[in-house]
């Protein structure tokens, strides 16, 4: 007898199991790193080499840390919003340039402008590879003592920027309001 609805009961399990997966969002991938410290890092910076940023850079301010490269069609979508951000002094904007030439990554910046504060080059991706990048564009948002608060996948859109992103640097600079 149970032959015979094996095959029903094994189809009605993965209809289930599709169902539930159709209804996840790609880009809510929980992060283990969240409410952790960022990873200890120093890296040199994309357009002066003779300087670094640092985790120790993020112990100030609440800020963003923007994972881009010249490659990357996506972080061209999200650039004109991240310009925008940085022209209105909101929150200091660090870059993160993953698997990227250094050449290419200072020309793209020069072509379309540059929105960080300072950003790093991360030729291997080892240090993306510590923050779990799952590819580009990703940006984090860390508080003042240097702990991720928001992991953001996917391209910055206004929506996401003013639903989610402003909330929460308002929270975590003003966190009785």
């Amino acid at each position: 007898m149970w032959k015979k609805y094996t095959p029903l009961l094994i189809f009605i399990i993965l209809v289930v199991f599709l169902g539930v997966g159709l209804r996840l969002d790609p880009r809510k991938i929980p992060s283990p790193l969240i409410d952790k410290p960022i990873p200890v890092f120093s890296l040199l910076q994309v357009k002066d080499a003779s300087r670094t940023l640092s985790s120790s850079d993020f112990n100030d301010d609440v800020s963003l840390l923007n994972v881009w490269a010249s490659w990357c069609v996506s972080c061209r979508e999200e650039h004109p919003i991240l310009l925008d951000l940085a022209k209105k002094g909101v929150v200091n904007i660090y870059g993160l340039n993953y698997k990227d030439d250094r050449n290419d990554a200072v020309r793209w910046l020069d072509y379309f402008g540059d929105p960080y504060r300072a950003s790093a080059h991360d030729l291997e991706g080892k240090v993306g590879i510590d923050f779990g990048v799952y590819g580009v564009p990703e940006t984090f948002v860390i508080d003042s003592k240097g702990i991720i608060r928001y992991k953001h996948i996917g391209p910055v859109t206004e929506e996401v920027l003013n639903e989610i992103i402003l909330p929460l640097i308002n929270k975590l600079r003003n966190p009785m309001s």
